[in-house]
């Protein structure tokens, strides 16, 4: 898995504050895509022990609310192993931390992931320029869906985050 950034003390990528990890590799290139860098799976760098253990000090702190998994797209083929394993070591050693994740694939196509099992929320669909509103939150066009994950889960249907 590589990356492009580790970004801390992050208010708009979920709930509270959050560390947020911006993975390399997505085979949506949304148009007017807010991170066209991260497209290219070999962009960024290598994610090694020593970002996972600078992730953990942030997740050490009281006051950070969780983990983002953003990118390009987390769910790539050259992420989706690697973002599974760590977003596992993450709910167990961080059980009372949030996990979100942002994917341009729809939730019908995950659902059957390993990962979803360590989210608490989803945010799917690919970004669409023509449905576009600045207004709305933790997304950026209106055919996306904030997932309520865990619920989700127990209900068998999409219940959205609140």
């Amino acid at each position: 898995m590589r990356y492009h950034n580790i970004t801390k003390d992050d208010m708009l990528n979920g709930d509270g504050l959050r560390v947020v990890l911006w993975v390399a590799g997505c085979n949506h290139c949304c148009k007017e895509c807010q991170n066209p860098i991260t497209w290219d799976p070999n962009g960024g760098l290598a994610f090694t022990e020593a970002e996972e253990k600078e992730i953990f000090a942030e997740l050490d702190k009281d006051y950070i609310s969780g983990i983002t998994f953003s990118g390009g797209d987390p769910l790539h083929p050259a992420n989706i192993a690697g973002v599974t394993d760590f977003a596992k070591k993450i709910r167990q050693k961080y059980p009372e931390k949030t996990i979100w994740l942002y994917t341009g694939s729809l939730w019908e196509e995950i659902q059957n992931e390993e990962i979803v099992q360590y989210l608490d929320v989803c945010v799917d669909g690919e970004f669409l320029v023509k449905r576009k509103d600045p207004a709305l939150r933790w997304k950026g066009s209106d055919n996306q869906r904030v997932i309520d994950v865990p619920a989700t889960l127990r209900q068998g249907e999409i219940i959205l985050h609140a």
